[in-house]
């Protein structure tokens, strides 16, 4: 029993180790792409997630993207600051905060329409075999209690 123990607390036994350093690897990849306009690679996912459907409350966008609001606050405040987003109380609700692009927030998604494939450039991965990656990712998600709203959409 010791030695099963000791052969599964190895790294490389790990399936956390290869997740977490992909998605490093990964969203480093956006980096040269948007730091030249001062973006985070956060601040994009707020903004993919605001242009496929503007307008929306902020727990909306926490649960898309899987961040509390300890997380999503000081982004949307500094994504306010720079003049991308308004914040404003819903009206039948008014304990809601929602969410809506600026112009100068709409206008930002010309500027980063190549990121996409640009990044895709990077990652040395068959069509297939990524497909297959996206597609486990979100059924390891979706076993965490993860709905993917785009992926039941289609």
């Amino acid at each position: 029993m010791k030695k099963e123990y000791a052969v599964m607390m190895k790294l490389d036994k790990q399936l956390c180790f290869p997740l977490y350093a992909a998605a490093r690897n990964v969203s480093s990849l956006y980096t040269p792409f948007l730091k030249p306009l001062g973006l985070t690679y956060t601040q994009y996912l707020v903004f993919l997630v605001l242009w496929e459907k503007d307008d929306v409350p902020i727990g909306e966008i926490g649960e898309k993207l899987m961040l509390d609001n300890g997380t999503l606050s000081p982004l949307l405040k500094k994504m306010e600051q720079e003049g991308y987003i308004e914040r404003g109380r819903c009206k039948d609700d008014e304990r809601i905060v929602k969410i809506r692009l600026t112009k100068k927030g709409k206008g930002l998604q010309e500027k980063v329409k190549d990121v996409p494939e640009k990044v895709a450039g990077c990652i040395d991965l068959p069509p297939a075999k990524a497909k297959q990656l996206y597609d486990l990712l979100y059924e390891l998600l979706e076993n965490q209690g993860y709905r993917n709203n785009k992926q039941q959409e289609e």
